[in-house]
């Protein structure tokens, strides 16, 4: 597998982010070429109430380097990633890179 990691920084309005993310960019991600998975984690506190370093991180993986490098080139992702601007003016760290599988 292959993945692409988006760590979105915590935005001024964390409710216009989630409704946007959700409505508009999630499905606009969703329709990358070949992807083998989406999945979103909400961060929450830490046990002891310590803020997440992270608003919100998403992991997208494709079976492959290939796929995953043909999915970013496709008029689907670029539309993605057009959308960022929309809701991520906080910012968001993109990283790429092969997965193992541990358990």
């Amino acid at each position: 597998m292959h993945q692409l990691t988006v760590l979105y920084n915590h935005p001024e309005d964390p409710a216009a982010f989630d409704k946007h993310y959700r409505d508009v960019h999630a499905p606009l991600a969703a329709k990358a070429p070949g992807l083998a998975g989406y999945t979103v984690n909400w961060c929450q506190p830490g046990p002891d109430g310590s803020k997440p370093p992270y608003h919100v991180i998403a992991t997208l993986t494709w079976d492959t380097e290939e796929s995953m490098k043909a999915a970013l080139r496709s008029p689907e992702f670029k539309a993605a990633g057009a959308d960022l601007p929309n809701f991520a003016s906080a910012g968001a760290q993109l990283i790429f890179g092969p997965t193992d599988r541990v358990v």
